[in-house]
């Protein structure tokens, strides 16, 4: 089977771009195509712009080839779509993106080939919306002339441990041959082996769930850092102290943006809606993680008035700007909620983040990003994410940030990666 396979991954971002080199490494004969032609160049260059194989897997993999050549998927026998799925801004599902990709797929599909979709979708897109387009457009009939399979992804970006590798990956497959041969081409590159689900909605739903899952979870934790704020209570040394049993399930608050977990529940709820039911939890949750932005920000104007800091015209610098740690990637990402925020109160706000795309983050929410060592002069400080390189800044780097005409300099330490007593000294110092 590994000499006659011929893998294409469409779409090579975060996920697509690991799995692509995970079979390139294996002895697979990859194609890795994106309609992104810049991204390309980058790749054919030795660079990774995702951060999450790194530069010297993108200059040293053999078997691969990355390339914006629709042509070039003439050689492959089994596709792997792997495009990002969002929302739009009335939070409905974005199916454009997995529509053009299987488009893509269906020009160039033949007889005996395979189509394994792994982006995320509610349960029924890859057999109502994408199979008709393949069957359509490549004039062959689903398992008379190819099969047809999902896969959900599971690779959490900017994580060095949890990769694709390790862990258990589910398949499912539009027969049970189908099936078969889909589970042992991933068992290829997925040591921890796999789960064969019984359908293709069935894989769609256990994907759909597993980040709706823990929003519901985050969302429970922002709720109870909402309450314990008014209480005048620290939530971090509520968890810590909770989670010293053995069943507590160990979730902290933070800002919940990205392309899964403040995403894919949109998805579940869209297709519930669909069928009469009203979901009521989810969107709960939701609702609650979409408005931490926005209490950040007021907790940051609040404690600036405490310290008798004009606020019209203040300066604020807010350290972070991606979805999450240690990753650069932007999309959905929360932090600007904050950012908007502040400037409704007519505040100043100094953006640095040392792994997002400056030219990105310009395109994307119209953000000028400085330097951390270019921030001078500012009133108030927002640590909104704990990149390594905010985790290892010492308390005299911060107060550098900052005036002097203060009495005590107003930090605000979204995720709790400051030692909160060696800082009450000098800041007025609040965690979520």
């Amino acid at each position: 089977m590994n000499k006659d396979l011929r893998i294409a991954l469409i779409g090579l971002g975060y996920v697509g771009l690991p799995i692509a080199i995970s079979f390139a490494e294996r002895g697979i004969n990859t194609i890795g195509f994106d309609v992104n032609k810049h991204k390309i160049e980058l790749y054919q260059q030795g660079i990774d712009p995702t951060h999450e194989v790194g530069n010297e897997k993108i200059k040293n993999t053999k078997n691969i080839i990355y390339t914006s050549d629709e042509k070039k998927l003439d050689n492959a026998n089994f596709f792997i779509v792997a495009v990002p799925t969002p929302v739009s801004e009335d939070k409905m599902p974005d199916l454009n993106p997995v529509i053009s990709a299987t488009k893509i797929v269906a020009r160039h599909l033949k007889q005996g080939d395979y189509v394994v979709y792994e982006s995320t979708v509610y349960p029924g897109v890859t057999e109502e919306v994408c199979l008709p387009l393949l069957e359509e457009i490549s004039g062959l009939k689903l398992n008379i002339d190819f099969k047809l399979g999902y896969s959900p992804e599971r690779i959490n970006p900017g994580d060095p441990v949890h990769r694709l590798n390790n862990i258990i990956k589910v398949v499912s497959g539009s027969d049970k041959e189908a099936l078969e041969h889909i589970a042992n081409v991933y068992s290829i590159v997925v040591d921890a082996g796999v789960h064969k689900a019984s359908s293709i909605k069935v894989a769609e739903a256990a994907k759909v769930i597993e980040n709706a899952q823990r929003d519901i979870n985050i969302a429970f934790v922002n709720e109870l850092a909402l309450i314990f704020d008014k209480m005048g209570i620290d939530t971090k040394e509520v968890l810590e102290a909770a989670g010293t049993k053995w069943n507590f399930l160990k979730f902290t608050p933070g800002l919940v943006g990205g392309h899964c977990i403040g995403v894919d529940p949109y998805y579940l709820t869209y297709k519930a809606q669909i069928l009469g039911y009203h979901p009521q939890v989810i969107l709960a949750g939701r609702r609650i993680n979409d408005g931490m932005g926005k209490f950040i920000a007021e907790k940051c104007v609040k404690k600036m008035i405490a310290q008798e800091i004009p606020i019209k015209n203040a300066t604020v610098a807010v350290l972070g700007l991606t979805f999450k740690e240690n990753c650069p990637d932007i999309r959905n990402s929360k932090v600007y909620d904050i950012i908007s925020e502040l400037k409704e109160y007519g505040i100043n706000v100094l953006v640095t983040d040392p792994l997002a795309d400056k030219e990105e983050a310009k395109k994307e929410y119209d953000v000028n990003l400085v330097e951390l060592d270019n921030i001078k002069e500012v009133d108030a400080v927002i640590i909104a994410v704990s990149h390594k390189e905010y985790t290892n800044l010492s308390l005299d780097k911060i107060k550098s940030l900052y005036k002097n005409t203060h009495n005590k300099k107003v930090l605000i330490d979204v995720k709790a990666i400051i030692n909160k007593e060696e800082a009450q000294a000098d800041f007025d110092i609040w965690r979520l």
